[in-house]
């Protein structure tokens, strides 16, 4: 965009409603937003303007730079590979999520993941980026190794959020062995005896070591400003441990329960786009769209897929008559960039950074045309 620049003709999608009108932009920020048209400006052909997405969990980063078991591709052009299909999907701020801790036959090495992150912020100072990059620590707290994993990033400001998770089968995420036995067993072509010394192992470390990890990691996040999000709660006892730590976020709550418990706690709940969009989770927890419906569903996260971000709010808003599209977006926008103390974008409010979307939709899969970081066109 140039110094100023107006978009006219447009829906725009403000926090509480959508308007038909015009919105400028002076020097990368908004400068004016009214629910009239321009006689001047960039005619944008009734298309939706929204507010740039908010993700605050996608694994995505991981998948490109470990896009086969035991392969690591160059962090640079895997870097700037997720970064062109995350601003392509309309985001625009992305917290890109590096795991910490790892057991003995899987996972990355001391060192291996602050190079990810030495990269990423190569990347800005180079200005590959076409996104606004944080990072989200992925806390494995039933790990030996995770605070050693955690020390490589106790000075690094990139780091926004971090996640206190544990993936030991029997609870959480993998309260039943169905589910836990086709990602560890099947997936992998386990034996049955393989298959049983590793649940065993993984139960052991994570008795010995979650509870102790959890609490260091909360503390130190507490005392460096770092968002902390709680992981797969199931019960009203995960929900109270998370909130005794200090816990904002509630990723991927596994029942409707904990899920209403950490709402009415004052926490965020985050669950997955591709969970609306697929119609239910593929891990067989609670769906998304069960959340939305009982009113405690507050923000999305594309995990796994990018376009999955933009695309989410439009089903729900089809899907549920008490949310409208408005109200759908804020879910990956205004509330996300709220819960992490983002308050200079989400929102089309002069003042706020000119992070925009042009969204055609139809029918169906909604259409991005183009979008906008403070102002520049990056996709």
């Amino acid at each position: 965009m140039s110094s100023e620049t107006v978009l006219t003709n447009a829906r725009l999608v403000l926090e509480d409603r959508i308007v038909e009108g015009s919105l400028v932009v002076r020097a990368g920020v908004i400068a004016e937003v009214a629910d009239s048209r321009s006689t001047v400006g960039v005619d944008m052909d009734g298309d939706y303007i929204l507010p740039g997405l908010v993700e605050l969990h996608t694994d995505h980063l991981e998948s490109h730079y470990s896009p086969r078991p035991g392969v690591r591709w160059n962090a640079i052009s895997a870097i700037q590979s997720h970064d062109a299909q995350i601003a392509s999907s309309g985001i625009t701020t992305v917290f890109d999520c590096l795991r910490l801790g790892s057991d003995t036959d899987e996972g990355y090495q001391i060192g291996e993941i602050r190079a990810v992150a030495d990269a990423l912020a190569q990347a800005r100072v180079e200005n590959r980026l076409r996104a606004d990059h944080l990072i989200h620590l992925r806390c494995e707290v039933s790990t030996a190794n995770v605070l050693d994993h955690f020390a490589d990033f106790e000075t690094d400001t990139q780091v926004r959020l971090a996640s206190l998770m544990d993936h030991a089968p029997g609870q959480r995420q993998f309260q039943t062995m169905e589910q836990y036995t086709l990602y560890f067993k099947t997936k992998r072509g386990l034996s049955d005896e393989d298959f049983a010394r590793y649940v065993t192992r993984r139960q052991e470390a994570s008795a010995r070591y979650a509870d102790a990890h959890r609490k260091a990691l909360a503390s130190a996040c507490a005392q460096r400003g770092i968002t902390v999000a709680s992981h797969d709660d199931a019960t009203l006892d995960h929900v109270e441990e998370a909130v005794s730590h200090g816990v904002r976020l509630a990723e991927f709550p596994t029942s409707l329960e904990a899920a209403k418990a950490s709402h009415k706690a004052g926490m965020s709940v985050l669950m997955g786009a591709p969970n609306v969009v697929r119609g239910g989770s593929h891990s067989g927890n609670i769906a998304a769209t069960d959340l939305a419906r009982a009113g405690v569903l507050d923000v999305l996260s594309s995990d796994y897929i990018p376009f999955s971000l933009i695309h989410a709010p439009f089903v729900l808003a089809d899907e549920i008559d008490e949310l409208d599209l408005a109200s759908a977006i804020r879910l990956v926008t205004a509330t996300p960039a709220k819960t992490v103390g983002l308050d200079d974008r989400g929102s089309l409010v002069a003042g706020k950074r000119a992070d925009l979307v042009r969204v055609r939709r139809e029918s169906g899969v909604p259409v991005v045309r183009s979008v906008w970081r403070q102002g520049e066109r990056v996709a």
